[in-house]
C-alpha cells in the first residue's frame, strides 16, 4: 500500500538540475540490472531535459521532504486520448516506501479527462516495476529488444 503523499508540486524548468541528478541517481539500479550504462535516462543532458520541461505536452510533478526532491515523474501527451508515463523516480534512500506508487497513481489522476489509455515502459529485468504496474492495473501491451534484455511495454485504460 502506498504511503500518504506530500502533495506533489509541478516542476519546471527551474527544477531540471536537481530532477537529473535525481533521475541519474535513480536509474543506477536500472543500470545495474540491465548491464546497461548507456541507458537514455543516464545519458539525458541539462538541454535535453530543459527541451522537455518547456513543450507544453509534458506535464512533470515532484515529491519534496524538507525541501529536498524525493521523487519525480513525468507524463507527455501523445494525443487527445493518450498520455505516455515516463521518467518515474524515486530517491535511493526513499524506494521501497511507495512514493513511486503514490506518485504515479497521483499522476495518473491527473491527466486531462480525455486521456483514456496511459502508457509506459520499463526494462523486463525491472521486476519491482513490472509488479508494481501489474498492481496498479497495467497490462503488457508487447516487447522489444534493446541489447541483451527487452524493454517491456504497458497500458492502462482509464
Amino acid at each position: 500500500m502506498a504511503q500518504p503523499l506530500t502533495e506533489p508540486v509541478a516542476l519546471g524548468p527551474a527544477d531540471a538540475g536537481e530532477l537529473l541528478t535525481l533521475q541519474r541517481a535513480a536509474y543506477v539500479t536500472e543500470a545495474r540490472l540491465h548491464d546497461d550504462v548507456g541507458l537514455p535516462p543516464l545519458r539525458q543532458t541539462l538541454e535535453e531535459l530543459l527541451a522537455e520541461l518547456e513543450d507544453p505536452a509534458c506535464q512533470a510533478w515532484g515529491v519534496r521532504e524538507s525541501g529536498r526532491l524525493v521523487a519525480g515523474v513525468r507524463v507527455h501527451r501523445v494525443d487527445a486520448g493518450t498520455a505516455e508515463v515516463g521518467r518515474l523516480v524515486v530517491a535511493p534512500d526513499r524506494q521501497g516506501n511507495g512514493l513511486g506508487t503514490a506518485l504515479l497513481s497521483w499522476a495518473e489522476d491527473h491527466v486531462p479527462s480525455t486521456v483514456t489509455t496511459v502508457r509506459l515502459f520499463t526494462g523486463e529485468r525491472s521486476t519491482a516495476n513490472l509488479r508494481l504496474y501489474h498492481r496498479l492495473g497495467y497490462r503488457e501491451t508487447g516487447r522489444v529488444p534493446a541489447g541483451d534484455y527487452a524493454l517491456v511495454y504497458l497500458a492502462k485504460r482509464r
